[in-house]
């Protein structure tokens, strides 16, 4: 695989003032690489809700590229991508993607992601809150993983402070 650093665009329009887009699988590649998932996650989520939604099928559109020998981290994170892509698309009234519903991401076992999740009433709190493109694929991560904040109701009122 090429470093994203050297890999010349594929598409002029996916580069914007020299910075390319953080699609779902620039973040996975990233997460590949070891760096911390929330971080290229948090890029992707911040070009999504803000910076470029207006080009939020292309930020989704490209399939993962998925290693060879893939960890169980890896894994669980790849499945992570593909359940977020399937729920996006569903509250953005977006075409989903194909390679998203593939039946390779899917988890055998729960995984459960947040603050305390090893613990049996958190799981359980998780368990009736994950919505369905996640649990159906055996991911709990509660409904709040992609709260947008631009259109989060609890900012209407705060005081714009200069």
């Amino acid at each position: 695989m090429i470093a994203r650093e050297q890999a010349e665009p594929v598409e002029n329009e996916m580069m914007h003032i020299g910075a390319s887009y953080q699609t779902v699988q620039h973040s996975f590649e990233d997460i590949c690489a070891g760096e911390d998932p929330w971080i290229p996650l948090g890029k992707f989520m911040h070009q999504f809700f803000g910076e470029y939604k207006e080009n939020r099928e292309k930020l989704l559109e490209d399939p993962l590229q998925l290693p060879k020998q893939m960890t169980t981290d890896q894994l669980h994170w790849a499945v992570f991508c593909a359940a977020s892509v399937e729920y996006l698309c569903g509250k953005y009234h977006l075409s989903c993607p194909t390679w998203a519903l593939h039946p390779q991401y899917h988890l055998e076992a729960p995984w459960y992601l947040g603050i305390g999740a090893n613990l049996p009433h958190v799981q359980a709190k998780l368990r009736t809150t994950t919505p369905e493109e996640f649990s159906k694929r055996n991911v709990f991560c509660g409904d709040r993983t992609f709260r947008n904040k631009y259109e989060y109701e609890g900012r209407r009122g705060r005081r714009n402070i200069a």
